[in-house]
């Protein structure tokens, strides 16, 4: 589903940014991206959103090899990858449903089904009664629901997200990471990025985390067909308590 091979990403002249990191994501796994900012984990995600190449190494994505694929067969990967950047960009001059039928412009699905369809995907994060409400009346966690309609109204096999729970309060942010755990649960690979250790210990199965320099995954101990990266004397990997609620 996922497989990074002795990827680097660097900018300019700059120091690499990612260096020498592989792992493999199967279909259907909960990962989640830990360590401090500045560390990569925002470039780890946009590299597999296919937002960003690799300055070394390869990367498959659902069958797609990124460092391969021309300017115009990415906007095809990217429906089958559905993408919640920390700025979700909504547009807050259009409704609830007119940004979640953004996505589906491009696809030539026919107005009547695209309407369904994104009114399904509000129904799946609780904004059914929201449709045609602007972002800027819309609370926090709203935003963020409105921004996870928005990424998964193609259906995507593969859901990233970038601190999705940051400035929230923990009821919140714990509604957030429900949604999260309902797409996965049918099967969507999931791979957040975070700061909150503990709240994502309660819902992901698998963890990476990156420091400059440095790449640990936890399932290197459990699974012997898992492909990593550890490096750093005394280097600890991260733990995972995989319970959900």
């Amino acid at each position: 589903m996922i497989e990074f091979q002795h990827v680097f990403k660097s900018y300019g002249q700059g120091r690499n940014i990612l260096a020498d990191i592989s792992f493999r994501v199967t279909a259907g796994e909960f990962v989640y991206v830990a360590g401090p900012s500045g560390a990569g984990k925002s470039t780890l995600l946009k590299l597999i959103g296919g937002l960003e190449t690799p300055s070394r190494g390869s990367i498959q994505v659902n069958g797609h090899r990124l460092e391969q694929l021309s300017a115009r067969a990415r906007p095809y990967l990217r429906r089958s990858v559905g993408v919640i950047l920390q700025d979700t960009h909504l547009l807050y001059d259009r409704s609830a449903i007119e940004n979640v039928l953004l996505p589906l412009t491009v696809t030539g699905l026919a107005s009547d089904v695209a309407r369904a369809r994104a009114r399904a995907a509000l129904d799946k994060v609780g904004l059914s009664t929201k449709e045609n409400t602007p972002p800027i009346e819309l609370s926090g966690g709203e935003q963020q629901r409105l921004a996870i309609a928005r990424a998964i109204v193609n259906r995507p096999a593969i859901l990233i997200a970038d601190e999705p729970t940051a400035s929230l309060d923990r009821e919140t942010a714990r509604r957030i990471m429900s949604v999260f755990k309902d797409f996965n649960r049918v099967g969507v690979t999931t791979v957040i990025a975070s700061h909150d250790d503990a709240l994502m210990a309660e819902y992901a199965t698998r963890a990476f985390k990156i420091e400059p320099g440095k790449f640990a995954d936890s399932a290197a101990r459990r699974s012997s067909t898992a492909t990593t990266q550890t490096s750093g004397p005394g280097y600890q990997e991260p733990q995972i308590g995989g319970a959900a609620r």
